[in-house]
């Protein structure tokens, strides 16, 4: 059986969401102060003070969602000889399911995340739907009914020993 667990562990997701974040707040934060703290108007027309907060707080509330977000997804694979079994929490609860019997070929290939595929995640691009996390390798899997997608891996050798050693295409 082969496994692999996948997280978003670039520190540029993280850095990028951290300045939005601060900046972002920064400013509603010296808004508040201004407007709450000293009493000065911001504008001719400034929002309330009640509605101030409630922005700032629901913005506060969408950072710490997409902090959330990135800290918990993971994408996780697993081939046996039953076939590929793969989930992208917490955008799938259960896991997807192919039996080999469903698949007409698969291959390791190298891509190009932003080009091909407009980024990493669940994506959509001229290859079929994509599930990656990082890198350039995955696992590229052509069903009988038609369709395909691409499973991202980091670990593409170990991948392609499993699948020479254990599964006949």
């Amino acid at each position: 059986m082969y496994k692999e667990i996948q997280k978003f562990k670039q520190a540029w997701i993280w850095v990028i969401l951290s300045l939005a974040g601060l900046f972002t707040l920064g400013i509603f934060g010296y808004e508040i102060y201004e407007q709450i703290i000293l009493k000065k108007k911001m504008s001719s027309n400034p929002t309330s003070d009640t509605e101030l907060v409630v922005i700032f707080l629901f913005v506060f509330a969408f950072f710490l969602f997409l902090i959330a977000l990135f800290a918990f997804a993971r994408l996780s694979t697993i081939l046996d000889k039953s076939g590929i079994q793969f989930r992208f929490f917490p955008f799938h609860i259960r896991y997807k399911q192919y039996r080999w019997e469903e698949i007409v070929r698969y291959e390791i290939i190298s891509f190009e995340p932003l080009k091909d595929y407009g980024g990493w995640g669940i994506r959509y691009g001229k290859m079929g739907k994509a599930y990656t996390v990082s890198g350039n390798k995955g696992l590229q899997v052509y069903l009988k009914s038609g369709r395909r997608f691409l499973l991202g891996t980091q670990k593409a050798e170990a991948l392609q020993l499993f699948l020479s050693e254990n599964i006949k295409q």
